[in-house]
């Protein structure tokens, strides 16, 4: 092109990127985020989409932070491998009956190795061992410690990137480190627990599954990486589920029977999906300094539902991580 033509030439032609072959069709058949639309021609939708945006994510926050105490409502009658292992099916045949009747055709084979990450990070893992923690380790106490996941996910997200987070970041994430386990060796007597090295075990394989599943909410809709991902694990979840009810005792109860369902249908898939939902709408920025404050809710779930006492330790850690995940999330900006 001549000096002359490239002075011409309009100016609403697209410049392509490296991610556009592969990500532009895709957002525009699952719906772009607001970086891939244009908000010019009427701010009042942009607006009303950044509300609606907001109130998704905010309610997926929600549902997440009630996930402790209803695990501890279904450790009342059910075993722990038991409610992990139903939760799962339960939430796989919610999330599979969608992906069916939507007819979302299977991902390809090169994304599989993605799923089984997020499979065994997020629906295996991290309920396994966080209800195997809640065996002996109050709601509170743990919504403490997992109050970190959003920082450890940022760290692992920055290894497996290649970025370089700024030195404050660094400060930052060393004292959310420092303060969850002061807490926790304080809340112990001096020395950690086998429920704290569960919950510690938990932050590693869900900040896995969150910063693959990250990854791969790139190439699909968010809440298909979470189906998917339940449906990988029915071959495992399945006769999981037969041999632990055969060895564990089941009592069913009101107080146990909602939360298995809470946490199979609530936590584990619909709270997932308005929180993706939420994210493509006001930014994963945005959306993450909402869940912030998903530690505080569990701690005021677990004395309204489960009528814990709160040592005045656990709320100022809460509030100590919170700070330091909040200036995580700016500097990463």
């Amino acid at each position: 092109m001549t000096a002359q033509d490239s002075t011409t030439a309009p100016t609403s032609i697209a410049v392509s990127t490296p991610g556009d072959t592969e990500t532009g069709t895709l957002g525009a058949a699952r719906g772009a985020g607001p970086e891939h639309r244009s908000t010019t021609p009427g701010h009042g939708d942009a607006r009303a989409d950044a509300r609606t945006g907001t109130l998704l994510a905010a309610l997926g926050v929600t549902a997440f932070s009630l996930t402790f105490p209803a695990t501890a409502w279904g450790l009342e009658g059910f075993g722990p491998w038991s409610l992990v292992a139903v939760r799962s099916v339960l939430a796989a045949l919610v999330a599979g009956g969608c992906l069916l009747a939507l007819r979302v055709p299977p991902p390809g084979r090169r994304h599989w190795a993605g799923l089984a990450v997020v499979a065994g990070g997020v629906v295996l893992g991290f309920p396994l061992l966080t209800t195997l923690a809640l065996e002996t380790a109050t709601t509170s106490h743990a919504a403490v410690v997992v109050g970190l996941l959003p920082l450890t996910t940022a760290l692992l997200s920055a290894l497996r990137t290649g970025a370089r987070p700024s030195r404050t970041f660094w400060a930052a994430a060393l004292a959310g480190a420092a303060a969850v386990i002061a807490f926790t060796v304080q809340q112990s007597g001096g020395t950690l627990t086998g429920a704290d090295a569960y919950l510690f075990g938990a932050l590693l394989v869900c900040a896995a599954g969150y910063t693959e599943g990250g990854r791969l909410a790139r190439l699909m809709p968010g809440w298909q990486v979470i189906g998917w991902a339940l449906v990988l694990c029915l071959p495992l979840s399945v006769p999981g589920a037969l041999v632990a009810l055969s060895y564990e005792p089941v009592r069913l109860t009101g107080h146990s029977v909602t939360g298995l369902l809470w946490v199979a249908a609530g936590s584990q898939f619909l709270g997932l999906v308005v929180w993706y939902r939420g994210m493509a709408a006001i930014g994963v920025p945005k959306a993450s300094q909402l869940q912030l404050a998903q530690p505080l809710l569990t701690l005021v779930w677990s004395v309204l539902l489960l009528g814990e006492h709160l040592t005045p330790a656990a709320p100022l850690t809460a509030a100590a991580v919170l700070v330091c995940i909040a200036v995580t999330q700016r500097t990463r900006g």
